[in-house]
C-alpha cells in the first residue's frame, strides 16, 4: 500500500534496471514469472536470487495505484503471475468478482512459516485464507517533524490524531505545511474510529461526522497526496502528513541522507491507526500459475522476507524472520509493533457499493472544501 523504501531505495531503479538484462539474458529459460507490485516494494537481490535458484526468469512491473491494478486484472487477460493488492479494498473486490484463484497450499510448504494472528486478520478479506498470503503490512498514521512543530505549536500532542484533526492544532501547524493522503478508503475509517465510530459504519448520520470533521480543518491543509508525502515530509515542505508508515519511514531516511537538518519521524497515534496488508495473490488466468506458487513459497521463507523488510522497512509475516531484521527497524514500535501495541489497531472490511458512492462523494466536496 503505497511508495515503499528506506533510503538506499531510490537505487532500486537502477538495480531494476541491471535485473532487467539479467532478465533479458536468460529470456531462453523455459519459464517466466511474470509480477505486478507497488513501486519501490522488494529487495532486487531477492529477485536475483529468485532467478539465480529456479532458472525461472522474472518480468518485474510496477504500479503507483490500487485503480491501475483492480482495472488491469478485472479487464482480464493482465499476463501477470503475481499481483499485490492491498487486503482491502481492492484484494476483497477481485475474490468477489472472481479475478483470483485459490493458492494450493501443497505447494506453498513454507506457508507454515505465516503469523496466524495476522493471518486471522486478513480473514475479514478473505474468509478461509484462500487467495492470498500477507507479504509486508503496515499502519496508517502520521509523519512529522517534531521540531518544527514543537516550534510552532509547543503544547500540541505529537502522539494523537488531536495533532491534525483538532483544528486548534492544525491552524498552528498549517504555517510549516500539512499533507492529506488523498485516499478516502484510508482517512474515513481512521476518523470514524477516532470519533469512536465503528470503522466500518456505513450509517448517513456517521459520515456527517466524519464530514464535520474534515471540513474543518480543510482550510489547514496545504496539499493533498499519497506518493508526494514523502518527498514533502523530506524536503521540509510539509510538516505534517497523514501517511502510510513505511512512507514516513522513507522520508526520515531521505531526510537524514539529504544533511539539512529536517528531522522525521513516524507516529501510530494512541488513540489507534488502521492496520493494512499488502497480500501475494495469483490471478485467474495467470500463465505460469506453477512460478507463482513458487515464487510465494520462496518469499516466505524466514532469510528471504527478512532481506526484503530491511530494504523497504515495512514489516512482514514471518515471525522467524525477526533475528534477522535490522535491529533499528524492530527496534521503533511505530514500525514493528510489539504484541501489546495490537489492541490498538483496526482492520477494514469491505463495504457495500452505494456507502463507497456516498463516501467517494463526502470525498470530493471534502477536497473540494464545500
Amino acid at each position: 500500500m503505497s511508495q515503499h523504501a528506506p533510503a538506499f531505495a531510490r537505487r532500486v531503479l537502477g538495480a531494476f534496471a541491471a535485473a532487467a538484462i539479467v532478465t533479458a539474458a536468460t529470456a531462453s529459460v523455459a519459464q517466466t514469472l511474470n509480477v505486478y507490485n507497488w513501486n519501490d516494494y522488494i529487495d532486487p537481490a531477492v529477485i536475483e536470487r529468485f532467478q539465480r535458484e529456479t532458472g525461472i526468469a522474472v518480468r518485474y512491473d510496477v504500479f503507483d495505484s490500487l485503480e491501475t491494478l483492480e482495472a488491469k486484472l478485472l479487464a482480464g487477460r493482465s499476463g501477470y503471475d503475481i499481483v499485490v493488492p492491498t487486503n482491502e479494498p481492492t484484494f476483497s473486490r477481485l475474490i468477489r468478482a472472481g479475478a483470483l484463484q485459490p493458492l494450493d497450499r501443497a505447494r506453498i510448504p513454507n506457508w507454515r512459516n505465516l503469523d496466524r494472528t495476522l493471518m486471522q486478520r486478513l480473514d475479514r478479506s478473505d474468509q478461509g485464507n484462500r487467495h492470498g498470503v500477507i507479504y509486508l503490512w503496515g499502519t496508517i498514521g502520521l509523519g512529522l517533524n517534531p521540531a518544527r512543530i514543537r516550534e510552532i505549536a509547543p503544547d500540541a500532542p505529537l502522539d494523537s490524531w488531536d495533532l491534525l484533526f483538532k483544528p486548534e492544532h492544525a491552524s498552528r501547524i498549517a504555517r510549516c505545511g500539512i499533507t492529506m493522503m488523498d485516499s478516502a478508503i484510508d482517512v474515513i475509517p481512521t476518523v470514524l474510529h477516532y470519533l469512536g465510530l465503528d470503522p466500518n459504519s456505513t450509517a448517513e448520520a456517521d459520515l456527517r461526522k466524519v464530514e464535520q470533521t474534515l471540513m474543518a480543518i480543510r482550510p489547514h491543509i496545504r496539499t493533498f497526496s499519497t506518493a508526494g508525502a514523502i518527498e514533502q515530509l523530506a524536503t521540509g515542505q510539509s510538516c505534517l502528513a497523514f501517511a502510510y508508515s513505511g512512507d514516513a519511514i522513507q522520508a526520515a531516511d531521505r531526510a537524514q541522507e539529504a544533511g539539512q537538518g529536517v528531522e522525521v519521524k513516524y507516529v501510530a497515534p494512541r488513540e489507534g491507526a488502521q492496520l493494512w496488508f499488502d497480500v501475494l495473490a495469483i490471478p485467474k488466468d495467470a500463465p505460469n500459475a506453477e512460478a507463482a506458487h513458487r515464487f510465494i513459497d520462496f518469499l516466505l521463507q524466514p532469510e528471504v522476507i527478512a532481506a526484503v523488510t530491511n530494504h523497504v522497512a515495512y514489516p512482514n509475516a514471518v515471525p522467524a524472520s525477526k533475528p534477522m531484521i535490522e535491529p533499528d527497524i524492530l527496534a521503533d514500535r511505530n514500525v514493528y509493533p510489539a504484541e501489546q501495541d495490537f489492541a490498538r489497531f483496526f482492520t477494514i472490511g469491505a463495504v457495500p457499493q452505494a456507502a463507497e458512492r456516498a463516501r467517494s462523494r463526502m470525498w470530493a466536496r471534502f477536497k473540494a472544501g464545500r
